[in-house]
């Protein structure tokens, strides 16, 4: 069964709890958690400019690209869940800097391997460098976007979703919810979607896009779905812009091409087209793994209609179509897949399947009608 909550909206924040009073569901691989949240204080008000440290107003957080120098700790009451969350891999973490000292540089951010076995993704206790919406640490990024330097706060985790084959234990585990403290020391400025150049947010799509891609070759299925949905927002403010230079003609386009603070190429409307495209088949073949046909079939269609000659989308148009036992659409979707790759075997075997399909319902009707009238 699909979850209520669809993949898109992964940060809702709820004032209903007096104690945790923010709230949002984040990814991790193999599942999706409910984090809550509550500040422990207020913050230092700084952020960090190389190796600056100046007063900003309260209003500033970090933002896309930020370079974000957090400390994640596990409470001490909760060592069980510290094995469980994130030391499954083994591996020995570098020793990190000294957070008051070092400076925030691109060279300075912490390596460190997403896996399966881990939600939080950071390693624990030690000062961390990281740069925000690179994605390697949902459930920390998504804490970081609404604190201010020097703000330490308290968050605790709460599984939603777990398979038969999840990492993550089942919510009856006596070592759940489990808490942690997140405290953000510095950070260097970034930017929202709105103050990007096209340039710049075109490398971010890309980046998602490739994000995502590293995410699903290795079973993480919910974060390449984040991923591709992150991507997929950027698009769609990409696709807006192209038709507000449409609308006040070639001339605006090229002052803007000159503004450009990134000296990549200007995705043109069929790039877009193309990657909006590519987004949306993506999602589709994640959400069909996760076991969302009516999503997968949605995203399929947007995709066949974007490009119609993307084979792949077909495919997966007609497989969520099939599980959601559409059996007549499913027959347009391989039969449409069958005109760009003749005699494609899954294509065929598809269609064999579903007349056999529907030669079993015939014949059960007309066994039905016969006693009826019998």
């Amino acid at each position: 069964m699909e979850p209520d909550y669809p993949l898109e909206t992964l940060h809702t924040e709820s004032d209903h709890d007096s104690v945790y009073n923010t709230s949002w569901v984040s990814v991790c691989p193999r599942g999706l958690w409910k984090v809550q949240r509550r500040r422990l204080n207020n913050g230092s008000q700084q952020t960090a400019s190389d190796s600056d440290v100046t007063p900003i107003s309260s209003s500033n957080c970090p933002r896309l690209g930020s370079l974000c120098r957090v400390q994640v700790r596990l409470k001490a009451n909760n060592d069980e869940a510290e094995n469980v969350a994130c030391e499954k891999t083994g591996e020995k973490l570098p020793a990190q800097p000294d957070p008051f000292t070092a400076e925030l540089t691109e060279s300075g951010t912490t390596p460190f391997v997403r896996c399966k076995d881990s939600v939080l993704q950071v390693p624990l206790g030690d000062w961390t460098t990281l740069r925000l919406g690179d994605g390697q640490c949902d459930i920390t990024e998504a804490c970081l976007e609404g604190m201010r330097a020097g703000e330490k706060c308290e968050i605790q985790l709460s599984p939603l979703e777990t398979g038969p084959d999840a990492a993550v234990p089942h919510p009856s585990d006596e070592s759940l919810p489990f808490f942690a403290t997140v405290e953000l020391q510095a950070f260097t400025p970034g930017k929202e979607s709105w103050e990007m150049s096209p340039g710049e947010k075109w490398e971010w799509v890309k980046s998602h896009k490739d994000t995502g891609g590293v995410r699903f070759r290795s079973e993480d299925l919910w974060g390449a779905a984040d991923s591709y949905s992150k991507a997929m927002k950027l698009v769609i403010t990409l696709c807006n812009h192209i038709r507000d230079v449409a609308k006040k003609g070639w001339e605006y386009e090229a002052e803007e091409q000159r503004e450009a603070t990134l000296e990549t190429l200007y995705p043109s409307a069929e790039e877009l087209n193309k990657m909006k495209a590519d987004l949306h088949s993506n999602l589709s073949l994640c959400q069909l793994k996760l076991n969302q046909p009516e999503r997968a079939k949605a995203n399929a269609a947007k995709a066949t209609q974007l490009e119609p000659g993307c084979a792949k989308a077909w495919y997966r148009l007609g497989k969520a179509c099939q599980i959601v036992n559409e059996l007549e659409e499913a027959k347009q979707a391989f039969r449409k897949l069958l005109e760009l790759q003749p005699e494609m075997p899954a294509a065929l075997k598809a269609l064999k399947d579903i007349a056999s399909r529907e030669k079993a319902t015939n014949a059960q009707l007309g066994l039905r009608l016969s006693k009826m009238f019998s």
